[in-house]
């Protein structure tokens, strides 16, 4: 296992010890104990979204607009037409993301994952945690309940990037917000990768975002995240619900391609993902109209596997005032 430049494992087991309140803030923020757009806590069903990543060529209001329209009641904040290319990055002013939170909150929406790029670790360590606590004020700002993280492609940034997000963990749960990783390739592209950057850091407020197609996507399809999924027990707070097609190809509906959710999901709730958020990354290309049907689709779908179908979350046993 790799280690932090003078920072022992031991002193990471030993921090984690003395959590105390901050630890419980930390268990409920990695476990994504997000609440509903009416204020209800959402613990023990699984929240069914969308990203705005399928309409990336577009404003984000436009991608939200589509979101609610499609019926989901939650909206992940990734890829929009913006100068950084994102909804919610490092260089978003406080101001920008309290607004993107008002919009998002307009549509009866709410946010339980920022995908916020990456965080200047190549410049120091000091300017990476700097622009991951911005990133994390960000979240807050807008109402988010986790930020996914991608990882990051250099080995000789590795363990910076890792002690950043480590020295932050705390500074997050104490704002109610989540860190998480996902399979993304390089040195975090399956399960057991994942695993060893949660062990690397330490922190209960590090967990992983599972994400089937990029399993097989960085294994050429020849990983079966059905099987990738046991080695994940106990981590996943959240997942991307993203299909894939051989060779290379994840931009379709989820439940067209290669990726048998149910049995991931199933392998999943095994290992203690029994609940949270499923949030929809990529969708078949098309203009506005067929992108909306295809969201459509994919809610029902999710739906009809989790047997949440023509539930309402006030119909759930599990919802209490938040």
């Amino acid at each position: 296992m790799n280690s932090f430049d003078q920072l022992s494992r031991r002193g990471f087991l030993g921090r984690t010890l003395k959590l105390g309140a901050a630890g419980l803030a930390a268990s409920c923020a990695a476990t994504s104990c997000a609440t509903s757009p009416t204020g209800a806590t959402t613990s023990g069903r699984w929240q069914i979204g969308c990203y705005t990543r399928p309409w990336a060529e577009h404003d984000y209001r436009v991608a939200l607009d589509a979101i609610a329209e499609a019926g989901f009641k939650y909206a992940g904040l990734m890829t929009t037409k913006s100068k950084t290319r994102l909804v919610i990055s490092v260089s978003t002013t406080l101001e920008e993301a309290e607004q993107v939170g008002e919009e998002v909150k307009k549509r009866g929406l709410a946010v339980p994952s920022v995908w916020g790029g990456g965080i200047p670790v190549a410049k120091s360590l000091k300017a990476g945690i700097e622009g991951l606590k911005k990133l994390i004020d960000n979240c807050t700002a807008c109402d988010a309940k986790n930020l996914l993280m991608g990882g990051i492609g250099k080995e000789e940034l590795h363990n910076v990037y890792y002690k950043a997000i480590a020295e932050c963990c705390d500074y997050a749960a104490e704002k109610g917000i989540g860190i998480s990783v996902k399979p993304h390739g390089g040195l975090n592209a399956t399960g057991p990768q994942c695993r060893k950057t949660i062990e690397m850091v330490g922190h209960r407020n590090f967990r992983i975002w599972y994400d089937p197609g990029n399993i097989f996507y960085y294994s050429n399809g020849e990983l079966d995240p059905v099987i990738d999924a046991a080695t994940v027990d106990g981590l996943v707070v959240g997942m991307c619900i993203k299909d894939y097609k051989h060779p290379k190809n994840v931009s379709l509906t989820p439940g067209t391609g290669q990726v048998n959710f149910p049995a991931v999901l199933a392998r999943l709730k095994k290992g203690g993902f029994t609940h949270g958020p499923l949030v929809v990354e990529c969708l078949e290309p098309g203009d506005l109209t067929q992108t909306l049907a295809e969201a459509k689709k994919v809610r029902s779908f999710l739906e009809e596997i989790t047997g949440q179908k023509g539930r309402t979350l006030q119909e759930s046993p599990v919802a209490t005032a938040g």
